[in-house]
């Protein structure tokens, strides 16, 4: 019975793992034979790559911020839409840039922080006497990696969205009954003592999720500061990555960056279960 998962599982995910982290030994570009050289690419990418770290700590502060706050404004917005009527429909509006592609939002979102005078934001704060020169939101190092985040933000509620309102719709009703009779008369006494304890599972999926998702964000940064970014400033552990894989051909070196990538969201993803899952799970 559990044979075709786990064969599915071993050859598409532990696989390529497993390829990925004999191949960042090795100095290979496609075109020659491996030549194995140890640790010398995990030791150049922490030393002497200075891009990278560039890139690592972007990535971090994108997901400090990204993870958190779109986790939390997921589940808030689902959790007032789950009281609303309506939900359905608001359900369909708030999922839609999940299923409309990461570029095609970007485009949008071009518009919208466009560096010029007919950009909407620009476009307003020139007009109310704010600012006299448009600000170069998507051009100058200081506003690529905040526009990025809001960008990303909106994008990531989605999936969370969906979720949190899954789970909540599957509690049984007589929960929240009982609970007025037991004395619970206000929304945040049900959330706090009948909600969240019941959501364990979709809180743990939607947090491990945003984690994931916003350290593998590659085609928001690379459509709103370009590839690579002035100065770098949006650039991410993916796009240096993709870089190294796909422009390069460096495929030891961008392996190893595979390697250290999937090292920093399995240790989140397992500090995320420690907190959120119960203890008897273990």
């Amino acid at each position: 019975m559990i044979a075709p998962f786990f064969i599915f599982f071993a050859v598409f995910t532990l696989l390529p793992v497993l390829i990925a982290l004999v191949i960042s030994f090795t100095d290979y570009n496609m075109f020659q034979e491996m030549e194995f050289v140890g640790f010398s690419n995990y030791e150049l990418l922490f030393l002497d790559d200075r891009i990278f770290m560039t890139a690592l700590g972007n990535t971090f502060v994108f997901s400090l911020v990204v993870g958190p706050v779109g986790f939390f404004l997921s589940f808030f917005a689902a959790w007032v839409l789950n009281q609303l009527k309506m939900r359905n429909a608001f359900a369909l509006a708030f999922y839609a840039p999940s299923i409309t592609s990461g570029i095609a939002m970007s485009v949008v979102w071009s518009y919208i922080f466009s560096p010029d005078r007919y950009g909407l934001i620009n476009n307003l704060l020139i007009n109310i006497g704010i600012i006299d020169d448009p600000i170069l939101w998507t051009q100058d190092p200081n506003y690529i990696l905040p526009v990025i985040i809001v960008v990303a933000i909106w994008m990531s509620m989605g999936n969370g969205f969906l979720v949190f309102l899954a789970g909540m719709q599957n509690i049984s009703p007589g929960y929240y009954e009982a609970a007025r009779i037991d004395g619970i008369g206000s929304r945040f006494q049900e959330l706090k003592y009948i909600t969240l304890p019941l959501m364990k599972p979709q809180l743990l999926f939607a947090a491990i999720n945003s984690v994931t998702t916003s350290f593998g964000v590659f085609d928001v940064s690379v459509s709103i500061g370009g590839f690579p970014s002035p100065n770098y400033a949006g650039h991410t552990i993916v796009a240096h990555l993709y870089d190294y894989a796909f422009v390069r051909f460096q495929m030891g070196y961008a392996s190893a960056i595979a390697v250290v990538l999937f090292v920093i969201t399995y240790a989140l993803g397992r500090l995320l279960m420690r907190l959120l899952s119960n203890q008897n799970d273990y």
